[in-house]
C-alpha cells in the first residue's frame, strides 16, 4: 500500500548532540561504539576497477538510469508504547498540526515548502550530487552530499541508495554538482559503502542511512575539490530544515538540484522519522536534509536524508532521524582509507 522513494543522488560532529570542530573530527572516529557494527561492503577498491566503473558511466547511461520502488515501512515498525513514530532523543512524541476537517497538515512556512530548483548558488551546488549505481541489471540514480570528514572523502546517503532487496548496489558513483547532464567536479567512484547493521540485516525504514568513502580523482580528495557539508547527531527535532535532491520521477527528471524547506514534524503512521512537506519524487532519496541552512553561502549542519514517501500522501517525505547507529556509520566513513 506504500511505497518509498527511488533511488537517485549527499561535519563537525556530536557525540552528545554539540557540534565539535573538525579538528576533533578524527579523534571522534576512535569512539568505541557498541554492537552490532556498521556493515561495510567492497566496491571499487583497485585501480583497475575504479576505471572501469568509471567508464562504464557513459553520459548516455546516467540519462537512462532510472528511479527505483523501494520498500515500504514495515507495520510492525510501529512503537509498542507512546506514540507511534516516538522519537529515540527522549522527546516526547507529537503529531503535526491538523486542519478542521482532523487531516495533518504541516505548520505555517516561511520558506519553500514544495520543490522548487534551486537558484541560490553557495556551497550546497557543489557538495550535492547525483549518485549512478546499477541494481539487479539495471541502471538507477540517487542523490548524496559530500560531508566533511578526517579522510575527506565521505558522501552520505540513504542505505537503499547503497543496498536494496538483499543486494549492494554495483558500478556505484557519486557526480557532485550535477546540472542537466554536465559534470563540473568529475565522477567519483566508490570503494566502500557502508550503512547501518538494521538497515543491512532487514532494510528497517527508521534505519535508512548509509555513507560511501570516494577513490580520490586525478590526486585530491572529495572534499579538496568541492568541499564539504557539516554534519551532526542527536540533534532536536521539529526545527525548520532545507531539503535537497535530484528528483527523476514525473514531474522532474533528475537534470536539476531541487530543494523544500520548512519545519519537520514527527511521522505519527509507521516509522520515527522526521516529517517534512515536500513534493521532490523518485529519484531525490538520499539527498540532504540540513539544520541552520544559510541560503547565502549554501552551508548547514546535514541531520537527515530524503528516506521515503507514503502514496496517498504526495506532499509528505520522510527522514530518518540521525541518532548513535547513523553517527556510527559516519564514524567507520571516516575512518576508511580512500585509496
Amino acid at each position: 500500500m506504500h511505497r518509498r522513494l527511488a533511488l537517485l543522488s549527499v561535519l563537525t560532529l556530536s557525540a552528545g548532540g554539540a557540534l565539535l570542530p573538525l579538528a576533533s573530527a578524527q579523534a571522534q572516529a576512535q569512539v568505541t561504539h557498541t554492537e552490532p557494527k556498521p556493515a561495510t561492503e567492497a566496491a571499487a577498491d583497485t585501480k583497475s576497477e575504479q576505471k572501469a566503473v568509471l567508464q562504464y558511466w557513459t553520459p548516455q547511461k546516467m540519462e537512462a538510469a532510472k528511479p527505483l520502488d523501494a520498500p515500504q515501512p514495515k507495520r510492525n515498525l510501529r512503537m509498542a508504547v507512546g506514540g507511534p513514530g516516538e522519537p529515540t532523543d527522549g522527546t516526547p512524541w507529537t503529531a503535526p498540526p491538523t486542519s478542521p476537517g482532523g487531516n495533518p497538515k504541516p505548520e505555517p512556512q516561511s520558506a519553500n515548502s514544495g520543490g522548487a530548483a534551486w537558484t541560490g548558488g553557495g556551497a550546497v551546488v557543489k557538495t550535492t550530487g547525483r549518485i549512478f549505481f546499477t541494481y539487479q541489471g539495471r541502471n538507477a540514480s540517487c542523490s548524496g552530499s559530500a560531508v566533511t570528514s578526517a579522510n575527506k572523502s565521505v558522501v552520505l546517503t540513504a542505505g537503499h541508495c547503497v543496498k536494496l532487496g538483499g543486494d549492494y548496489h554495483t558500478n556505484w558513483v557519486f557526480v557532485p554538482g550535477y546540472d542537466q547532464g554536465q559534470r563540473p567536479y568529475g565522477t567519483w567512484a566508490a570503494t566502500k559503502l557502508i550503512t547501518t547493521p538494521q538497515w543491512d540485516s532487514s532494510e528497517d525504514i527508521n534505519f535508512d542511512v548509509a555513507a560511501a568513502v570516494v577513490a580520490p580523482l586525478q590526486g585530491k580528495s572529495l572534499t579538496d575539490a568541492v568541499g564539504g557539508q557539516g554534519v551532526a547527531f542527536n540533534q532536536g527535532r521539529r526545527v525548520q530544515m532545507h531539503a535537497f535532491g535530484y528528483p527523476a520521477a514525473a514531474p522532474y527528471d533528475g537534470s536539476k538540484l531541487i530543494y523544500c524547506a520548512g519545519r519537520t514534524f514527527d511521522d505519527f503512521l509507521m516509522s520515527k522519522d522526521h516529517g517534512l512537506t515536500c513534493n521532490m519524487t523518485g529519484g531525490s532519496s538520499g539527498g540532504p536534509w540540513f539544520q541552520n541552512f544559510n541560503e547565502s553561502t549554501g552551508l548547514g549542519t546535514q541531520n537527515s536524508v530524503n528516506s521515503f514517501k507514503y502514496n496517498f500522501a504526495p506532499n509528505w517525505m520522510f527522514g530518518p532521524y540521525f541518532g548513535t547507529e547513523a553517527q556510527a556509520v559516519y564514524q567507520s566513513a571516516q575512518a576508511t582509507n580512500a585509496l
